[in-house]
């Protein structure tokens, strides 16, 4: 099943272009992504009634749902984001599309990438595009040079993805055992830890932070030492304690 919660969770409903989602800066959609992150089963820090849609857990396990932001129908997620964010800059457009893209690579379940996401892809702003023919659907392949950095990081988190069984556990008992939200994090970020250690990972322990906020947001690192994956910040190598996660954008750290 294609989640419906998760994809308008991260970018606002198909249905209203100027609605909004996570990674667009829309509050209160937490729980929405949440959900998707944990592929629809039942986790006891999951509020189903925030939830967006469905107000009870569904899948019988993480092969059973597909996590996902966009496809071929309704608006591809660059238009979707441009569309409901007209006074967003490009560079914040990008950060979007990237936390979007991180959110559904990093979540339970099996992760669906529309066609050319990774580099940005536009249809102009068409919607319903079946008969539009090659000058909207086609694939633009320059856009891949253009937007070689975000294409780039999405083949960063595609081969970390594949590294780490933690990011592809097979039930949903791991998933409820192995996955913690920090509840004290900030308003419009979702910070988890994942044990990576019951799941037999080289990294055992791992820490996804997400930031929907215009603004760096600072969170807690549990006790000890922590190397970084992926994160907005370049600088950051090795860090500890409270550290800022920059805003409109995710990080990964892990303990091995």
């Amino acid at each position: 099943m294609f989640s419906d919660d998760v994809r308008d969770g991260i970018k606002g409903t198909v249905f209203d272009i100027k609605d909004k989602g996570f990674a667009s800066g829309k509050p209160d959609m937490e729980e929405s992504v949440k959900f998707g992150i944990v592929a629809a089963s039942n986790h006891p820090q999951v509020d189903m009634e925030k939830v967006n849609y469905s107000k009870k857990a569904y899948s019988a396990g993480p092969w059973n749902v597909i996590t996902y932001a966009e496809c071929h129908d309704n608006n591809v997620l660059w238009d979707k984001l441009s569309l409901s964010c007209p006074d967003a800059t490009r560079e914040e457009l990008v950060k979007m599309q990237q936390l979007a893209l991180t959110i559904v690579l990093t979540s339970q379940g099996i992760p669906f990438l529309h066609a050319g996401t990774e580099f940005l892809r536009t249809k102009n702003g068409v919607e319903n595009s079946y008969n539009a023919g090659d000058s909207i659907n086609a694939i633009d392949w320059s856009m891949k040079a253009d937007n070689i950095e975000t294409n780039n990081y999405i083949i960063k988190l595609i081969k970390m993805r594949k590294a780490h069984p933690a990011f592809r556990m097979t039930s949903n008992d791991e998933i409820k055992k192995n996955i913690r939200f920090n509840e004290k994090a900030p308003d419009g970020t979702i910070v988890y830890t994942i044990n990576g250690a019951a799941l037999k990972d080289s990294w055992k322990k791992i820490v996804v932070a997400l930031n929907g906020n215009k603004n760096d947001q600072t969170i807690s690192l549990p006790t000890g030492k922590w190397k970084v994956a992926t994160s907005a910040n370049k600088k950051q190598k090795n860090v500890s304690g409270k550290i800022a996660v920059e805003g409109i954008s995710a990080a990964v750290f892990y303990q091995e």
